[in-house]
């Protein structure tokens, strides 16, 4: 379980990061480099979830999308200093338990 958290928590992390530099390069005039690093960095994203056990795409992704959320209220509060507020929480609360059920429940 833990390897499986660590990689939807890089890949958060390359999606989020890979975005965030187009975005400066795109929205905020940062130099080309800041998008062609960012470019790079997203398919490296697109590399992480292929190293999950679960052998359904889908799920996988899915799952992954929630950890997305969590991750980009973080990135938020701590890159952008926008303080997230209790519902950002709580959708965030309802999400990370989806993702659990969805991963870790008893399957035949």
């Amino acid at each position: 379980m833990a390897n499986a958290i660590l990689l939807f928590v890089l890949a958060g992390f390359a999606e989020i990061g890979g975005g965030y530099l187009i975005w400066l390069w795109l929205r905020e005039a940062k130099p080309l480099w800041y998008g062609l690093l960012g470019g790079i960095i997203l398919v490296i994203y697109g590399i992480i979830p292929t190293l999950q056990k679960f052998p359904n795409f889908g799920r996988v992704y899915a799952a992954y999308g929630g950890i997305f959320i969590f991750l980009a209220v973080l990135w938020g509060w701590g890159i952008d200093k926008k303080l997230p507020d209790q519902w950002d929480w709580i959708g965030t609360v309802i999400c990370l338990v989806g993702v659990s059920i969805m991963l870790w429940a008893p399957r035949h």
